[in-house]
C-alpha cells in the first residue's frame, strides 16, 4: 500500500510542476496606448481607445494600459519618453502613440527602447527612413471618407455655402480638406449640374486637433460664425463634436442646419437631427495585426495606409475607415452615395486626376495625371476653388 502512495505521489508532483510551468509560460502580453485627448472624448481618441479594448477582449492573453489626455495642456512639461518609460516600467512590450504631434517622441522613445516594438499613427517615419527597426507607421485612407463627407454635403446644402473646420494645418489635414471639396465639388457639378462659381467651400483652422482655451480659436465660435454667415453644413476636422453641437442647437432654434463630425462611429448620437453621417476610423483590423506580429515575434518594419474594406465599409473587422449615414441624411442623398462610394471602390471614379491646381496657381495635376500616394500624402496646399489659407502662417 506504501509502495503505491508513494507511486502516487511520485507521478503527481512528476505532473503538477511539468503543468505549472506550461501554464507560466504563457506569459501575459501587455501593449500600452498614449492618447491624445480623453479616452471618451466622442471622437479620434474614443475611437482608438475601444479600438485597442477589442483587442483587448479578442486576443487571449493581451492587455491593454493606456494614458489618455497626452499634450501640452493636459500634461505641461511631459514628454513622450517620459510616458513611455512609465508604460514599460509596468512590462509593456508594444505602444501605440496616436497623434500626428507625438512624432519626435516615440521615435526617440524607440531608440531608448529597442527592445519594445512601436507604433504611430498618422506619421511617416518609416517612408524617410527615420524610424528605427522596432517604429511602424499605421493610417487610415480617410481621403474616402472625407470624399464622402463632402458629397453629401453638397447634395444637402440650400445655399450652396460648404464650412470646413480644421483643426491644426499640416499635409494630413490639408488633403483631408481637400479630399472633402473634391467629393463637394464632384456632387455639385457632376450630379447635381449646378454652376461650379456657386459652390463656396470655406475652410477654418483652430490650431489644434481639439480646443485648448487661450491657445485655439474656440470651435464653437468658429462653428457659430459658419451658420451665422449663410453656411449651412459644417463638416468638422477637429477630434472632437462641437461642429455637431452647434448644429443640434441651431436647429432647435430653428435653422436648417446640419453637420458631419468626424473619426468616431457614434458622433451622430450627439445631434442626431443635425447629422449627415460620419466618416469614421476603425483601428481594429490594424491594432490586431501589429499586436499579433509583437507578439508572435513576426514583426517587421511596416507603414500601412488601409483602405476601406469596399464590400464592407462599416464590417468592423476588415475596413479601417467607414462611414455611418445620419438621421438626418435625406433617402435620395442616400442613394446618391450609396452610387457615389460603388463608383469610388471599384475605381470607375477617382477624383485624384488632373487638371487640379494649387491655390496659388501652381500645378498639383497636369490634365490626365492621377495622383500617387506620395502625392496625396505630402499635401503643399489646399487646391484653387477652396477658401481659406493653406498655412498657419
Amino acid at each position: 500500500m506504501c509502495k503505491i502512495m508513494s507511486l502516487f505521489l511520485t507521478l503527481v508532483f512528476a505532473f503538477f510542476p511539468l503543468n505549472f510551468s506550461a501554464h507560466a509560460a504563457k506569459k501575459e502580453f501587455i501593449f500600452g496606448l498614449l492618447l491624445v485627448g480623453p479616452y471618451n472624448d466622442h471622437g479620434w481618441s474614443q475611437a482608438h481607445y475601444e479600438a485597442a479594448k477589442a483587442v483587448e477582449k479578442e486576443l487571449e492573453g493581451v492587455k491593454l494600459l493606456y494614458i489618455d489626455k497626452v499634450n501640452p495642456a493636459d500634461r505641461p512639461g511631459v514628454t513622450i519618453p517620459q510616458l513611455v518609460d512609465e508604460l514599460v516600467s509596468k512590462g509593456a512590450k508594444f505602444i501605440i502613440a496616436n497623434s500626428d504631434d507625438m512624432k519626435d517622441g516615440i521615435r526617440e522613445a524607440a531608440e531608448q527602447h529597442p527592445d519594445v516594438y512601436f507604433l504611430h499613427i498618422s506619421g511617416d517615419d518609416v517612408l524617410t527612413g527615420k524610424a528605427p527597426k522596432n517604429l511602424s507607421n499605421l493610417m487610415g485612407k480617410m481621403e474616402y471618407g472625407k470624399m464622402m463627407a463632402g458629397f453629401v454635403a453638397a447634395m444637402t446644402t440650400k445655399t450652396g455655402k460648404i464650412g470646413y473646420l480644421g483643426p491644426l494645418v499640416n499635409d494630413e489635414t490639408r488633403r483631408l480638406a481637400v479630399s472633402s471639396y473634391l467629393g463637394a465639388k464632384y456632387a455639385w457639378e457632376k450630379v447635381l449640374k449646378r454652376d461650379p462659381k456657386k459652390l463656396i467651400f470655406q475652410v477654418s483652422w483652430i490650431g489644434f486637433w481639439f480646443n485648448i482655451p487661450g491657445v485655439t480659436a474656440d470651435p464653437t465660435q468658429v462653428t457659430q460664425n459658419f451658420f451665422n454667415s449663410g453656411f449651412d453644413v459644417v463638416i468638422s476636422g477637429i477630434d472632437t463634436t462641437e461642429a455637431l453641437v452647434v448644429a443640434g442647437q441651431k436647429r432647435k432654434e430653428g435653422k436648417n442646419v446640419w453637420a458631419i463630425p468626424y473619426d468616431y462611429k457614434d458622433a451622430c448620437n450627439e445631434a442626431p437631427e443635425a447629422c449627415l453621417g460620419v466618416p469614421y476610423f476603425n483601428w481594429k483590423p490594424g491594432y490586431i495585426h501589429f499586436v499579433k506580429s509583437a507578439m508572435n515575434g513576426n514583426w517587421r518594419q511596416e507603414w500601412l495606409w488601409l483602405e476601406p474594406d469596399w464590400h464592407d465599409i462599416n464590417n468592423p473587422d476588415t475596413s479601417s475607415v467607414g462611414f455611418t449615414p445620419g438621421p438626418a441624411l435625406k433617402p435620395e442623398v442616400k442613394k446618391a452615395l450609396a452610387e457615389f462610394q460603388k463608383k469610388l471602390g471599384d475605381g470607375s471614379l477617382n477624383l485624384f486626376v488632373g487638371p487640379l491646381y494649387y491655390q496659388d496657381g501652381s500645378v498639383f495635376l497636369s490634365k490626365g495625371e492621377q495622383a500617387t500616394d506620395t502625392k496625396i500624402w505630402y499635401m503643399k496646399q489646399l487646391l484653387k476653388g477652396m477658401i481659406g489659407p493653406s498655412s498657419a502662417k
